[in-house]
């Protein structure tokens, strides 16, 4: 396995816009692409590749075939396609089941033996479709989860405190979707309650709700107004990547298996774990209450109930 070796299936927006990540912040050695658009990926490849004078460092950049996940330390994929207009998310998740379970088991040919990062939609349920195609450990095997989610929601609060960013201790669980929540009681500006930030600062508890209302609504204006996003989550696999390689040990909200961790079983969903090189270290699991618990379960249920209805059949078939 060669350490910063990473492969990135799929050359759209999203895959396209954490290749750019990675070139202007560096800490990557290797970027292979792939897409069945080799044309394209052989563009992106030069177009990349022409801006290393200006990098941080030295980085190689080609396109490449599933051979090249072979000694990779990282594969990450954004192929699929986008939800239409009049699309159901069922009918997204069983044409993306098919293309996961395709660049799977292409990637499995090939003897790797790395960490698996998911970022088709829908995330938690094409990340369970990869582990069972992969056969993998389930921490080696991620889904970007809510790790774009919280970023917008520390995004929006920061702006509403006028506080940085990187002082705002807050997550997104759950689905990444419509279902998602914030564990408000778990939430915090440096070291100290977000709730008592609000008392404090007498700002209406009402707005904590706005601003996740503005998280969930986040992805729906920006589709509205440019037809698709992809810099948020670029830089959000670049930062999971980034964990990952430099065994940072970090805190992030990923999709990730859960084996009776907050009453729930056998499913993918967006929970804080702890990542490093071998991938998910750990889970921390929090206190919920009882209106938190009730949110995750939703989540969970909805996630079930798609995977159940045609997903699982899909993943079977020879």
């Amino acid at each position: 396995m060669k350490k910063g070796k990473v492969v990135l299936v799929g050359t759209g927006f999203v895959g396209m816009s954490m290749a750019y990540s990675m070139l202007n912040r560096g800490g990557i050695e290797e970027l292979v692409l792939i897409d069945i658009d080799k044309d394209k990926t052989i563009g992106e490849e030069m177009d990349l590749s022409h801006g290393l004078p200006y990098a941080p460092q030295k980085m190689v950049i080609k396109a490449g075939d599933y051979e090249e996940c072979k000694d990779a330390q990282v594969v990450v994929i954004t192929a699929g396609i986008a939800q239409k207009p009049g699309q159901t998310r069922l009918e997204l998740a069983e044409v993306n089941t098919k293309i996961m379970k395709q660049i799977t088991k292409s990637i499995m040919e090939s003897g790797f033996n790395g960490i698996i990062v998911v970022a088709s939609n829908p995330v938690d349920l094409m990340t369970y479709v990869v582990w069972k195609v992969s056969g993998l450990p389930k921490n080696k095997v991620i889904g970007s989860g809510t790790v774009l989610d919280t970023a917008r929601l520390r995004y929006l609060m920061a702006d509403y405190l006028k506080i940085s960013s990187k002082n705002i201790h807050a997550y997104i669980m759950g689905e990444h979707g419509d279902s998602s929540f914030v564990p408000w009681e778990h939430a915090y500006v440096g070291c100290k309650r977000v709730k008592d930030v609000m008392k404090d600062g007498h700002h209406p508890m009402e707005d904590l709700k706005k601003i996740h209302e503005g998280v969930v609504n986040a992805a729906y204006e920006i589709i509205e107004k440019k037809k698709a996003t992809y810099y948020g989550i670029g830089m959000a696999l670049n930062r999971l990547v980034s964990a990952i390689i430099n065994n940072e040990n970090s805190i992030l909200t990923v999709s990730t298996y859960l084996e009776n961790q907050y009453g729930q079983n056998d499913i993918f969903i967006g929970v804080p774990a702890i990542i490093n090189r071998n991938g998910v270290r750990e889970l921390i699991e929090l206190n919920l209450n009882e209106y938190e618990q009730e949110k995750l379960n939703n989540s969970c249920q909805l996630i079930k109930e798609m995977r159940e209805s045609s997903i699982e059949k899909i993943i079977e078939e020879k």
